[in-house]
């Protein structure tokens, strides 16, 4: 069964926002905001006629208007005319504007159940769209984890095929270091044994 939708309304930046929702949270989210607004005195359910009727046209969305204004809430908006600068302004900033808002704006039955299954269905349609972009998002780490494990492998038997050639460049180095030594060896006996009969010839001349 749809929920009932309230109207909640703050001030964001230049813009007061409002939006049609089943609850306190659920506009927190789609506002996107990281704190509670509503304990913080920075948003508050709205009942005037205007706004309840616009937030009900489109209900989930996001609608504003150029903060400190009474003008018509739509779901694209000007900046304020008369930016306030200084303290002032960084007030209007946090705090809505708390302002009567003509005859209060409650929808017959058949209009609030209509648009709370509008509601219903944009959440669901957010929803879809979260779960495509949680799903893109996992593909996209598969991917990137497959690039990086194959670049890994490829690292790994180059190293292996490294320290392959290494050994055996080592093990021909001591082929050749005893062989080097067997040939030392070979010349210094060849050697001492020339030397001596050169001074053999020396001495029987």
């Amino acid at each position: 069964m749809a929920r009932k939708l309230k109207t909640y309304q703050t001030s964001i930046g230049f813009y007061d926002l409002a939006v049609a929702a089943p609850s306190m949270k659920a506009a927190l989210e789609i506002w996107g905001a990281d704190s509670n607004l509503f304990h913080q005195g920075f948003a508050r359910e709205v009942d005037g006629a205007a706004v309840v009727a616009a937030t009900l046209a489109q209900p989930g969305t996001v609608l504003r208007r150029p903060v400190g204004t009474d003008g018509a809430f739509r779901v694209t908006s000007d900046l304020p005319k008369d930016l306030v600068e200084g303290p002032a302004r960084t007030r209007q900033q946090k705090e809505p504007t708390r302002r009567p808002e003509g005859k209060t704006g409650k929808p017959d039955g058949a209009a609030a159940r209509k648009s709370a299954a509008a509601f219903d269905q944009q959440q669901r349609k957010r929803e879809q769209a979260q779960r495509r972009a949680d799903i893109a998002e996992a593909k996209q780490r598969e991917r990137r984890s497959a690039r990086i494990a194959e670049a890994q492998q490829a690292l790994d038997a180059a190293k292996r095929e490294h320290d392959a050639r290494e050994a055996a460049l080592q093990a021909e180095r001591e082929k050749l270091d005893k062989r080097a030594d067997a040939e030392r060896q070979r010349w210094e006996k060849q050697r001492d044994k020339l030397r001596a009969g050169l001074n053999h010839a020396k001495e029987h001349r």
